[in-house]
């Protein structure tokens, strides 16, 4: 896959793309392909699947990782409902599509959620839970679910000039986001809806424990120490609350630990998947 212009090719050499129709919409899907157990990949809020890359090259020979755009972010296409089940239902449908039976399911953030939920509803789809620093109680106090997005500039003209705008909505550090960004023919913009992210924020607000509990496949919690998101009083709860799970936390990482301790993330992911039946 071509690198988009002002960012680093962080798909290639690995990850080659296609797009799938899922239900009459376009999804955008990264695979780096081989013979091995796949692990689907889901971004969080704002994100991509290129995010997974490095992961892909660090599981490269032992995991095929397939990592797509979630529905209204990155290059797929979008869509009306953001409740965690019609995300869900999309990684089901794509798996199918896809002729694959089952797969490990490893989310970030909000992907975390979706993974859980999947698990959930689809159990002959997920033979493993991977669920990388998103709590079950995402409401206040607990958590912040919604980033208020909703007056990021639209188009800006240059890739920094975008960033330096969105840093001065209160963001400390716009690098995530940017993953996002492309250029328009009318400037920098990015690639989601802000309209969109504030609706799908909302629709993950909430006590999500119910879809947590509903599963027993093997698990896998991933905290990071200086997590934002998931509180080590709420992951020691959700370890208790469901069988079959281990906890991992990353010390001295943030909200976004595959970036802040890449060969830790791919450590651990890789050595749960190695020891997990499937």
């Amino acid at each position: 896959m071509p690198a988009e212009p002002g960012q680093p090719n962080a798909a290639a050499p690995d990850l080659t793309e296609q797009h799938i129709v899922v239900a009459g919409r376009r999804i955008a899907c990264l695979d780096s392909g081989g013979p091995g157990p796949v692990l689907l990949a889901l971004h969080g809020h704002f994100g991509r699947g290129r995010i997974f890359a490095p992961l892909a090259r660090a599981l490269a020979g032992r995991y095929r990782v397939i990592a797509h755009d979630q529905r209204s972010h990155g290059r797929s296409d979008r869509a009306e409902d953001f409740s965690p089940e019609a995300y869900a239902d999309d990684a089901a449908a794509l798996l199918e599509a896809l002729g694959i039976p089952s797969a490990a399911v490893l989310g970030h953030s909000m992907g975390g959620a979706v993974a859980f939920t999947l698990a959930a509803r689809a159990p002959e789809r997920v033979r493993a839970l991977l669920v990388a620093d998103m709590t079950v109680l995402n409401q206040e106090p607990e958590a912040h679910p919604v980033l208020d997005c909703s007056r990021w500039p639209r188009r800006a003209p240059s890739r920094q000039a975008l960033g330096a705008a969105i840093e001065a909505q209160g963001v400390p550090d716009a690098g995530y986001f940017l993953q996002s960004a492309v250029p328009f023919e009318d400037g920098w913009g990015l690639l989601f809806d802000t309209g969109d992210m504030m609706a799908s924020q909302r629709a993950f607000a909430g006590d999500l424990s119910g879809y947590w509990r509903a599963s027993d496949q093997p698990a896998l919690l991933l905290r990071a120490e200086d997590s934002f998101m998931l509180s080590a009083r709420v992951a020691q709860r959700m370890v208790a609350e469901r069988p079959h799970t281990e906890l991992v936390t990353f010390p001295g990482c943030g909200h976004w630990l595959y970036e802040d301790d890449p060969d830790g993330f791919a450590r651990a992911v890789g050595g749960f998947l190695d020891r997990t039946p499937g």
